[in-house]
């Protein structure tokens, strides 16, 4: 049945180069607003569940249209603050071919997100208000101020009853020179607050620091994720695997590891618009299959199938609803819906 679930996080202005030019190429650049939370929170909506999202912008012309972008997308914004001057920005150049895509962030340190005080978020009253929520480790890396805030939050969702979703997504480039020692006992603490994490082989072997004889990625998946599950008490694990393909098209699996045994999903295999924010489109789709009472199995289909949708799209945000993920997963393909 649906539920009311909140995402925690950062609205950043994506300024994004058309086509497939440089930033040293081209004059323009496309501006929308995105970020985890916000990704995370429109494609639950899209899915029929009551969303918000959990953030401070500025209380300026440009937190009025970071405002009025989030409610097009279906998003609450009652549990929005306002405080501060600025939003983060990053700029996006798309890959092609062998020239990867690159993302280049300006000072998101200063961000009315990453520099709110404590005070500005009523917690008590947040974890009264909603059944599920969403953390990213992207927020997680940001400053001990953050961090506090997403650990208060967590504890209170769960003294309420509510469900805590930790998407680890580590980024090692965010954390500095100590970066794993530093890293680790905060992932730590998240993971044992977590009921849903998604996670892959990688992020216990580079966060957790686990060790594995075994060099096939997915014997290593089947290895330590249920060593992780056991140690941090984890409902539910996820994630995926991907493959780039010679001709430029990608290739995902899922899997999704629950009461001791592995689900994987079909191997599904496309070509790529715009793949940044297909992660949270994964997440969306096992936070939804699991508060609609999906078996395993198609839970993680389903959630496959809004990954790769969420390839074919312009803009980091999900926008694929539930009828139209169903419809990817039997590979009906049409040239036009009339």
């Amino acid at each position: 049945m649906p539920k009311t679930i909140a995402a925690f996080g950062e609205v950043m202005m994506r300024l994004q180069v058309p086509g497939y030019a440089s930033l040293a190429q081209e004059s323009h650049l496309n501006y929308s607003f995105s970020g985890t939370g916000v990704n995370i929170a429109s494609a639950v909506a899209r899915f029929g569940h009551a969303s918000y999202l959990v953030s401070t912008l500025p209380d300026n012309p440009l937190g009025e249209a970071a405002i009025s972008y989030l409610r097009k997308l279906g998003i609450g914004t009652s549990l929005i603050s306002r405080g501060g001057k600025y939003v983060g920005m990053y700029f996006l150049e798309n890959g092609f071919g062998v020239r990867p895509g690159r993302v280049t962030y300006t000072d998101r340190l200063g961000s009315s997100f990453n520099t709110a005080e404590d005070a500005i978020y009523d917690f008590d009253a947040i974890a009264e208000k909603i059944d599920m929520i969403h953390f990213c480790g992207i927020t997680l890396s940001m400053n001990d101020t953050v961090r506090g805030q997403m650990k208060v939050l967590a504890r209170k969702v769960k003294q309420s009853g509510g469900m805590v979703v930790f998407d680890c997504n580590y980024r090692p480039s965010l954390w500095g020179a100590d970066r794993y020692d530093f890293a680790k006992p905060h992932y730590e603490e998240m993971l044992s607050l977590a009921d849903i994490v998604f996670m892959n082989e990688k992020d216990a072997i580079h966060i957790l620091g686990m060790e594995t004889t075994r060099e096939d990625r997915h014997e290593q998946l089947q290895e330590l994720i249920p060593k992780v599950a056991a140690k941090y008490n984890i409902t539910v694990a996820s994630g995926t695997h991907r493959k780039i393909n010679g001709d430029n098209t990608h290739s995902l699996q899922g899997y999704l590891y629950t009461d001791g045994a592995f689900h994987f999903s079909q191997t599904l295999t496309f070509s790529v618009h715009d793949r940044i924010g297909a992660g949270d489109a994964y997440a969306s789709g096992v936070i939804h299959g699991i508060s609609e009472g999906y078996e395993p199995g198609r839970t993680v289909d389903f959630a496959a199938a809004a990954a790769m949708l969420a390839h074919t799209v312009t803009g980091d945000t999900p926008t694929a609803n539930e009828r139209e993920v169903i419809q990817a997963m039997s590979h009906h393909m049409s040239d036009v819906e009339r």
